[in-house]
């Protein structure tokens, strides 16, 4: 019979143990942190109904997304993990709390072409809070604190969180004259960072989108408005009074500044920015977008913001939200490239690897049980293999020690236990090599996931 050659699809991502034990570690990190703030974990299934999934219709959204039917059953696999929410929350409505908090970590798919660093199949990580009728501001504030904390607590330390608000936009381009054509004219400046100001100044010029000169001038002038928080704030007012819709961003914009500075965030990581629009038919509101300082040309990290009806395609309740999106396979595959991952926090799938040297494995299984008992990751070998073998296995798992327990051992109450980094070995009796492994496993956890250089 011949064989089918092994193989993994071009967008789906295979993690060998020491890069997947990174990725959970990273992921353990943000559900601590997302628990932090009262957020409560949600599953949602991978498969929906296609209806359910596809209420929205259209874009190019629906053409990347895995379809197929089950019997007579037109089924989707999930693009995102708003939409999933959005049912969720409608389905579940009458037995929720509001505002109701969660954070989902979990695979979504879509069928665009695979290319470096974007991929068809990727986690993403995301925190939603959901209003029932009305969401105060303060919770706009509050989600780019925990973008702070979250990268703060993986180790990244230079990163900035840009946040602008969309009211702001539409007030401003209501100013001008051109609402109608705001949509276009926020795809068009969303170019600046990648073609500069005056290929974006023809574009808003040309028969397409065809705003005067005066009025592209005035655009750019008013996005490239710079300086602290405080300098931008404050040339901003000169707009004030002039449209309802600008003055009610400008107030929220200012009222999540003032509130970002109680919730510990330092200035230096985040900047107002005007050229952030995010989902042009999505967000009504606050929005946001993180980037990594050194790296700009990754792009944004971690983006998202207020919306004003989650599932209005599933109900005719009013569910306000706000929220961020974390494209947590795209972002380890750009830590990793980047090489800021930290080696030493790869760690092993056990702290101690047993080895038992005698035919009873008696004592060599309540060795392992009194390790697992304390907290200790144990691992018993029981291969019949030569020493050099097993000792071969142990360094390939990357396993920090190796206890050998033999017929002296068991005779004197002792256990034998070489540390697989400095090669020293001890015999001593089990409390007092419990301490030791402790005491080691503690000192290499030190440090955070990611480093910078």
């Amino acid at each position: 019979m011949s064989k089918i050659q092994p193989r993994t699809l071009s967008g789906f991502l295979e993690l060998l143990p020491p890069a997947q034990r990174q990725m959970e570690e990273i992921m353990s990190i943000l559900r601590e942190t997302y628990s932090l703030y009262g957020f409560t974990p949600l599953d949602t299934p991978l498969i929906e109904a296609s209806e359910v999934l596809l209420a929205k219709g259209g874009g190019e959204t629906e053409k990347q997304i895995y379809r197929f039917t089950k019997g007579d059953t037109d089924l989707s696999l999930r693009f995102d993990l708003t939409v999933p929410l959005a049912k969720y929350v409608a389905l579940h409505y009458s037995d929720l709390a509001f505002p109701f908090r969660r954070y989902q970590i979990g695979k979504v798919y879509r069928g665009e072409r695979a290319q470096r660093g974007r991929f068809r199949e990727f986690y993403q990580a995301d925190i939603d809070i959901i209003g029932d009728g009305k969401l105060d501001i303060l919770n706009e504030a509050e989600i780019p604190a925990i973008i702070y904390q979250v990268f703060t607590r993986l180790g990244l330390q230079r990163f900035r969180i840009r946040v602008n608000n969309r009211k702001i936009l539409n007030g401003f381009y209501e100013l001008l004259g051109l609402s109608e054509k705001a949509g276009d004219i926020m795809r068009t400046v969303d170019k600046l960072d990648k073609i500069g100001a005056e290929k974006v100044k023809a574009l808003l010029t040309g028969a397409e989108i065809g705003v005067s000169p005066d009025q592209a001038e005035e655009i750019l002038r008013f996005i490239s408005i710079q300086g602290d928080n405080a300098q931008v704030l404050s040339a901003l007012e000169g707009y004030r009074g002039r449209s309802e819709t600008f003055d009610a961003g400008l107030q929220e914009l200012a009222t999540v500044v003032k509130y970002l500075a109680a919730f510990g965030v330092p200035e230096d990581h985040f900047a107002v920015d005007l050229t952030i629009a995010r989902g042009l038919d999505y967000y009504t509101g606050t929005v946001y977008e993180t980037t990594m300082t050194d790296h700009p040309e990754i792009g944004s990290i971690c983006s998202g913001g207020r919306y004003d009806n989650l599932a209005e395609y599933y109900t005719d309740k009013q569910l306000p939200g706000v929220g961020i999106s974390i494209g947590l396979t795209r972002l380890f595959y750009v830590l990793s490239e980047q090489g800021m991952l930290n080696p030493q926090r790869t760690g092993a799938s056990a702290d101690v690897l047993i080895l038992p040297m005698t035919e009873d494995l008696t004592q060599a299984v309540s060795l392992a049980t009194a390790f697992r008992s304390a907290g200790v990751r144990a691992q018993l070998y029981g291969e019949q293999k030569k020493f050099k073998a097993k000792m071969t296995y142990a360094d390939k798992i990357g396993v920090p020690y190796v206890v050998f327990l033999g017929e002296d051992e068991i005779s004197a109450g002792l256990v034998s236990c070489k540390d697989m980094v400095t090669g020293e070995q001890t015999k001593l009796d089990f409390s007092a090599t419990l301490a030791r492994v402790q005491t080691g496993l503690r000192e290499r956890s030190q440090g955070k996931v990611i480093v910078e250089a």
